[in-house]
């Protein structure tokens, strides 16, 4: 796969009464920027692609990383994952189509990188193209999933093939 790019950052922290500053109002997602290769071979469960599967996506990765990672963590986990699904039953064929599927795979990193894990979710695919990081407005209902994962990841990225799209993040504890 080609060069897609990807976010590297450490974590953002505020202070009270501080603002965010704003990169870019849409920063979209270069296909081709692939889950690495090394952790393809991992855990991984899938889910019908319906809203219920928000809720069981975030179970079974509590129940399978509860105790691994620190509770912040697995808080960010949790709450990036609930929004990648989302996204995957919302925007893409998963949702739209009878028989779709949303896939979900967690990889704790080795000893070396204690407190790193990855997470991706892959969907059935959709013909409106790149996922897209868009700033959302403060009455807006929607579109904070991609936002919240390029401000809370340490790195993230997506990519598409013949069998569908996925979008992939990175978490680590420091």
């Amino acid at each position: 796969m080609g060069g897609g790019r990807c976010r590297q950052r450490r974590r953002h922290h505020h202070g009270r009464g501080e603002r965010m500053r704003m990169r870019d109002p849409v920063h979209r997602c270069d296909p081709g920027k692939e889950f690495p290769d090394t952790l393809r071979n991992t855990p991984h469960r899938e889910f019908p692609g319906n809203a219920a599967s928000v809720f069981r996506a975030r179970e079974w990765a509590r129940c399978r990383l509860s105790g691994q990672l620190p509770a912040p963590v697995l808080d960010d986990l949790l709450l990036l994952l609930s929004e990648l699904v989302t996204n995957a039953v919302v925007h893409s064929d998963s949702g739209r189509t009878a028989g779709g599927r949303v896939t979900v795979r967690l990889t704790l990193s080795p000893v070396s990188s204690p407190g790193a894990v990855h997470v991706e979710v892959t969907d059935d695919g959709s013909a409106a193209g790149a996922p897209a990081v868009r700033v959302p407005e403060p009455g807006d209902d929607g579109g904070r999933g991609l936002w919240l994962v390029d401000l809370l990841a340490t790195e993230w990225g997506c990519h598409r093939d013949e069998a569908g799209g996925s979008v992939w993040f990175r978490l680590a504890d420091h």
